[in-house]
């Protein structure tokens, strides 16, 4: 077995991404306080060729060394817009007819492995703060709430892994369904 070269990978250029077809996905992040954290975002969002991000409140905005350090580029790739607040962000989406789905653990939430991804409509997905999640203002007008499934002690996942974990679910989702 060899690793593939950056030539075999077929890395598309920075204007076959923005011209790209994009999967139906944008990610709202909800006052995050890492730039490293917002940058293995933006890295995630490329890889899975997503609408787009939404950052709210206090999260940091590019450009910014930190954000670039982790990113990798990806700020280059992925359209992103900053909102004073996720509740702003959370009405425009919906407004445009996203189907807005918050992050957390809570009541009457949908598990993660058994959540379907609406095949009629784009769907944004609101991550929380690194401590206290996604604020309840916010939680209060989500069309919904997906929790990733835990069984260990600490039920705590970093954002940038959570963010990794439920894209991924969801990507798949949509490639099996055709609308991907």
């Amino acid at each position: 077995m060899r690793k593939l070269s950056m030539d075999e990978l077929g890395r598309k250029t920075v204007a076959e991404f923005k011209a790209a077809d994009k999967t139906p996905v944008v990610l709202v992040l909800d006052n995050i306080r890492s730039m490293h954290n917002v940058g293995s975002v933006f890295r995630t969002a490329d890889a899975f060729l997503l609408q787009g991000i939404a950052l709210c409140g206090y999260t940091p905005v590019p450009p910014h060394r930190d954000i670039h350090k982790t990113a990798l580029g990806a700020t280059e790739t992925v359209e992103w817009q900053y909102f004073a607040t996720t509740l702003e962000a959370v009405k425009a989406l919906q407004a445009e007819g996203y189907q807005v789905m918050a992050i957390e653990q809570a009541v009457n939430s949908h598990m993660l492995d058994g959540f379907v991804p609406p095949a009629d409509k784009p769907l944004a997905l609101v991550f929380g703060n690194e401590v206290s999640g996604v604020d309840p203002e916010v939680m209060r007008v989500a069309d919904g709430c997906i929790e990733i499934p835990q069984l260990g002690m600490k039920h705590s996942l970093n954002i940038s892994v959570s963010t990794g974990i439920v894209v991924w679910d969801i990507f798949v989702k949509l490639r099996a369904a055709g609308t991907r």
